[in-house]
């Protein structure tokens, strides 16, 4: 007894993975829906890319180690790294470089799909997640960046949030180059494990990532980080220059009077955004919300943004000599579903069967034939799929929460009239077959 215990696999999933019910699959078809209706207002194509890509296609531009199992899950095929998907965009970069004599330039293009991060998980944070992105690549104009911040807005209040409800903070690459050209900040290395610290400021707050410009940071948990050592004089000066919000440069300048053509004015420029991958090279974009998100305990937590994106004019030179200057948005859906869900006015119809209760397997043919009645009206019908007698079969309508079952015996057969009884309200009717699909519309 005890070795088949020990055997037995665990029921339980891997950290920052998770099953998804169907309240919030609905809530995200609902969003995914919505996101295609505006990529085709605004003339995105659809896209899709495999989940796995050679590892040296995608390693390049992680935000973290350059070992392939750093930040990322692989595996060796033959000789070669493969890993799935750390983002959309390196993957959209390869595609540009294999196929950039065939696709129109500009390429605009959209994309949904799963993404996976080799990290540690948090609130909201999963290792495995949806991700939307839109790209605009072989443009330099900064009309392409204004309007996927036009584009997002668009998105979210189709979603039913409100301008107060979220927020587009926008910066430059180019802030924080200036601001590393004065303290003299050059080493590749340094400079990336300062940029990962500054896109924490966010969620860590700025206490916690000035340890991580300085000699680095342990966790709640123990887990140790290190810093870019930075000294505290030019720490100090690098929060000094990114609290100064009135910070801008040529780049944000003509964004902001497109805004103004748009008559878009639900941003705010924050220097302190940053975006910690290495790619963007000029503006810069967050999405943030701003209402309470609470965890699983029921506490207020720092949710951070649900996505961003920005300009990224040399990534696809990573693959040759392509003239493809490029940029983009993405929005992790997986937050966004998780943050939406805690919106008491969010509600989505979860469309429940009618449940038609079996007396005596000896009448299927009749319940069948009642069932396809119900399903050529285009309501959800289903036989009891178990074994029971009749206290069994309401205790499982009423755990799948069906608003009605169909008593279906012998005598109601015989006078063509089943008994429809309301789980809402328990009130029960005799109805003809042919009035039934119209009564049970007036309860689903």
């Amino acid at each position: 007894m005890t070795k088949d215990k020990k055997n037995k696999p665990s029921k339980e999933l891997p950290l920052g993975f998770v099953d998804r019910q169907e309240k919030e699959l609905l809530v995200r078809d609902f969003i995914i829906s919505n996101i295609k209706k505006v990529m085709i207002k605004y003339g995105f194509q659809y896209l899709e890319t495999p989940s796995f890509e050679y590892t040296d296609s995608i390693g390049k531009f992680l935000p973290d180690k350059d070992r392939p199992d750093e930040g990322v899950f692989s595996f060796q095929d033959e000789k070669k790294w493969l890993s799935l998907r750390y983002d959309l965009t390196a993957p959209l970069a390869r595609y540009v470089a294999k196929n950039y004599l065939e696709i129109p330039k500009p390429f605009k293009r959209y994309q949904l799909g799963t993404v996976w991060r080799n990290e540690k998980p948090g609130p909201g944070r999963f290792r495995e997640f949806l991700q939307f992105d839109a790209d605009f690549v072989g443009t330099k104009s900064l009309q392409a960046d204004a309007e996927l911040c036009v584009m997002i807005s668009e998105i979210l209040e189709n979603c039913g949030l409100n301008k107060k409800e979220y927020i587009i903070k926008i910066s430059s690459r180019k802030i924080t180059e200036e601001i590393f050209k004065k303290i003299k900040l050059d080493g590749i290395e340094q400079k990336l494990t300062a940029l990962r610290a500054l896109d924490k400021i966010d969620r860590l707050g700025w206490s916690e990532v000035k340890k991580l410009l300085g000699e680095g940071r342990k966790d709640k948990s123990g887990d140790y980080t290190k810093g870019a050592n930075l000294s505290s004089k030019n720490i100090d000066f690098i929060e000094k220059e990114l609290k100064n919000k009135s910070s801008e440069t040529e780049d944000l300048k003509e964004i902001l009077k497109i805004f103004s053509d748009y008559n878009f004015n639900n941003f705010e420029i924050d220097p302190s955004v940053i975006r910690g991958l290495e790619y963007y090279t000029g503006p810069i974009f967050e999405v943030s919300l701003n209402f309470d998100v609470k965890n699983n305990k029921g506490q207020v937590i720092q949710f951070g943004s649900i996505g961003g994106g920005g300009r990224y004019d040399n990534l696809v030179n990573n693959f040759g000599n392509y003239d493809a200057p490029a940029t983009g948005i993405s929005i992790g859906l997986d937050r966004l579903v998780y943050a939406l869900l805690q919106k008491k006015e969010f509600k989505v119809k979860q469309s429940k069967p009618i449940v038609i209760c079996i007396f005596d397997k000896n009448l299927m043919k009749e319940y069948i034939s009642l069932q396809t009645v119900l399903r050529s009206a285009d309501i959800s019908a289903e036989i009891y799929p178990g074994e029971g007698k009749l206290k069994k079969q309401m205790e499982y309508a009423n755990k799948i929460k069906s608003p009605a079952v169909i008593l279906y015996g012998e005598n109601e057969i015989k006078t063509g009239k089943p008994t429809l009884r309301n789980l809402v309200s328990g009130e029960e009717k005799s109805i003809a077959i042919k009035e039934l699909a119209n009564e049970i519309k007036k309860i689903i």
